[in-house]
């Protein structure tokens, strides 16, 4: 079943034993993510939670519907998360969807999965599953989530204050949630004792950190300065792994469906203004296009993606792990210079 999301948090709050799948697919992994947490907190503060990834699903398809049928080992909930979903997964879903029994609800997050694709149909069509699309809020979407967010933190945004978050933090709810966080402990704020938050308060925290301020270091990276990345990352401070690899992606992703176009034929320079680069990012995005292929980019795009899906994990390598990324993907591109 294809649910909004309104339906799915509706779903979510009010879990049906007889819903074995919630996929949540498109571009918003960090919504996703969110969704999936909100999911546990449903089941209760001690439920098990079993993490399972592509490779687990590839080599043993029948494991899915295996653990959504098995008791927990303390006697309680349990539930099964699923990170990076990708096409290949449709046997083990289809398993866990026709099993004769399941009990313990799965989510899966896959952030590559197109809504035209086989899989996604395939759960929008089970009557025991639900799909939804996850995207980047924009607009008044992204005002509402930073009023949203803020509301958990135990504070009231006022004024101009959604709007300013909405647009520091490009709708990326990492970052968002970063920020407020930010902004609470500043005002001291909590959900038992709520507090105002006006434009003088996030002034006070500058709340700025956007795509203009990640646009350096991650333009450092596509354009193999290596020397420069650590200078880069720790100008920016702590915090930032998650939104840094998750913009980095976007970047990669870009430069590939300018690659394709070039591969095509196409002008440099008509390709950069028929994908609306930015102009202050256009020579640094001319000279990584001139040095990087295709098989590069995509080998690019599925390594900063696996960094970002581990960066969640907790007892993660953390903020080196995304410097250490930062830092391989820059020599890779160093070594393409031509």
């Amino acid at each position: 079943m294809k649910a909004n999301a309104t339906q799915i948090r509706a779903a979510i709050d009010k879990l049906n034993p007889d819903t074995r799948l919630y996929l949540f697919h498109g571009p918003d992994e960090a919504g996703a993510a969110d969704l999936a947490s909100r999911l546990g907190k449903a089941l209760g503060p001690e439920a098990e939670r079993i993490d399972l990834d592509m490779k687990a699903l590839r080599e043993q398809p029948g494991r899915l519907a295996d653990e959504a049928a098995s008791l927990s080992l303390f006697g309680g909930t349990r539930y099964v998360r699923v990170l990076g979903v990708e096409e290949g997964a449709a046997e083990a879903i289809s398993l866990l969807l026709t099993a004769q029994t399941a009990g313990n609800p799965v989510v899966a997050i896959g952030p590559g999965l197109k809504a035209s694709g086989k899989l996604v149909k395939a759960v929008i069509a089970a009557q025991n599953a639900w799909a939804h699309a996850c995207y980047v809020p924009e607009g008044v979407d992204a005002t509402r989530l930073a009023s949203n967010v803020a509301r958990e933190h135990g504070l009231r945004l006022m004024g101009d204050v959604p709007q300013r978050l909405a647009a520091a933090t490009a709708g990326d709810r990492a970052i968002l949630a970063r920020e407020i966080e930010k902004l609470a402990l500043f005002l001291d704020a909590a959900p038992d004792r709520p507090k105002d938050a006006d434009s003088a308060a996030l002034d006070a925290i500058g709340a700025d950190l956007g795509d203009s301020d990640l646009s350096d270091a991650i333009t450092a990276v596509v354009d193999g300065r290596v020397g420069d990345i650590g200078l880069e990352l720790a100008r920016l401070g702590e915090g930032i792994g998650v939104p840094l690899m998750r913009q980095l992606a976007r970047r990669l992703q870009g430069m590939a469906e300018m690659r394709i176009d070039l591969d095509r034929g196409g002008d440099m320079d008509e390709v950069l203004e028929k994908h609306r680069v930015f102009f202050r990012e256009k020579a640094a995005t001319g000279r990584a296009l001139r040095r990087w292929n295709g098989t590069q980019l995509v080998r690019a795009i599925d390594r900063v993606r696996e960094a970002e899906r581990a960066l969640m994990h907790s007892g993660s390598a953390g903020e080196v792990l995304a410097e250490a990324e930062a830092v391989t993907i820059a020599r890779q591109a160093a070594r393409a210079k031509g």
